[in-house]
């Protein structure tokens, strides 16, 4: 999978969210997803929220995922 097909995943499965992801090698990614929804959720949460929005391909396609989970506050980039 390329970085591109799984900022799109996220973006459609995890509603208001904005994905960057980042691949060397197209099987261990960085990302970056700031959304509204992890606000009041803990970082355990965040990431299975991720998770859930990616579904099967993590351990499949994708082989490692490191994951930053923000609201848009966190981020730096307003919100509400």
């Amino acid at each position: 999978m390329t970085p591109e097909q799984i900022e799109t995943m996220l973006e459609e499965n995890l509603a208001g969210c904005t994905a960057r992801v980042s691949s060397a090698d197209n099987t261990h990614y960085e990302a970056t997803v700031i959304s509204d929804s992890f606000a009041g959720k803990r970082p355990l949460q965040r990431h299975q929220m991720v998770y859930a929005a990616l579904g099967n391909k993590i351990g499949g396609d994708i082989h490692a995922l490191s994951i930053k989970a923000l609201t848009p506050e966190e981020a730096g980039t307003g919100g509400g």
